[in-house]
């Protein structure tokens, strides 16, 4: 079946994921119908099972679809990435490691790690993205990654059926900072319900941040507060709480700077924010890229 599967093929399955038809699909391959038809059904004769469930709105695809195109999707990242490290090999690129970080990790993790990749003989090209949790590991699961240093997900992939290898890295410490001067920052045990009044600077709701601090205010029978400011850049939120606009929740490492300049201070809340586990992860496929920043965080095999 290997020996018969072909490129078309894999970018056929995904076209037809992505536009619902094989008129959709015509147009964007530039080819006629008749002719995706008949190279969809080779496909599925390969595989040795349906992929699409053929309705009057078009096409939907199967489990064992989305499988496929999953799968589809993971070579043709892998192939785009082979002609990389063939330039590579011939000396006319720098080997190309791609990582993916929430922006507070990129920040306060990432640029000892880069140092460590950049003296290497040769030295590893990197391409960072900084996005949301939940893209990320879309990203990596699409073999747009190589590996994350991230948190670990309230619900991981694993149960729609991806393997992902983690690796803990440390627990990350989630404060809350108030303008230097504030009241609220002398005091040594702040309730969330004396919180709940006060002006609040917090990142989307579709953040890990945000949710731990909504979670902690509704376990003190409170409903969260309303942001006067959404902002899910860390360091802009810490900016934005040395103006006094309003308190923040920020990852520990991140408040450092401005805790440090004394423009902002922590609070300490009671009970605190439970502190969050880092960790490496990578696909459950032998990544030799991967390998490049397992020894550059200094993890062992």
């Amino acid at each position: 079946m290997a020996g018969r599967l072909r490129f078309r093929h894999l970018e056929l399955v995904q076209v037809l994921e992505r536009t619902g038809s094989l008129r959709a699909a015509a147009g964007v391959l530039h080819q006629t119908e008749s002719a995706l038809s008949k190279a969809l059904r080779e496909t599925e004769a390969m595989l040795g099972c349906a992929l699409f469930e053929r309705t009057r709105r078009g096409l939907r695809p199967l489990p064992e679809g989305r499988i496929v195109v999953r799968g589809a999707a993971l070579l043709m990242a892998e192939l785009a990435h082979l002609q990389e490290e063939v330039l590579t090999a011939r000396g006319r690129a720098d080997a190309v490691l791609r990582v993916g970080a929430p922006p507070f990790l990129a920040i306060s993790v990432l640029p000892a790690v880069f140092e460590r990749l950049l003296q290497r003989e040769p030295p590893v090209h990197v391409r960072l993205t900084e996005e949301r949790v939940p893209r990320l590991y879309e990203a990596l699961l699409a073999g747009d990654l190589d590996a994350l240093v991230t948190t670990i997900l309230a619900e991981p992939p694993e149960a729609q059926g991806a393997k992902l290898r983690y690796e803990k890295l440390f627990e990350s410490e989630i404060v809350v900072i108030a303008p230097g001067k504030h009241a609220l920052a002398r005091q040594r045990a702040v309730p969330w319900a004396k919180l709940a009044s006060e002006p609040w600077i917090l990142p989307r709701r579709d953040t890990f941040v945000r949710r731990l601090a909504d979670d902690m205010f509704l376990r003190a029978g409170n409903l969260a507060p309303r942001p006067v400011i959404e902002s899910s850049n860390p360091l802009t939120n810490v900016k934005l709480v040395a103006a006094g606009l309003g308190l923040g929740v920020i990852p520990a490492p991140v408040a450092m700077e401005g805790e440090s300049a004394g423009s902002v201070r922590r609070v300490h809340t009671s009970p605190a924010i439970p502190t969050v586990p880092v960790a490496l992860v990578t696909r459950g496929d032998a990544n030799p890229r991967a390998v490049l920043l397992r020894e550059a965080l200094a993890l062992r095999s």
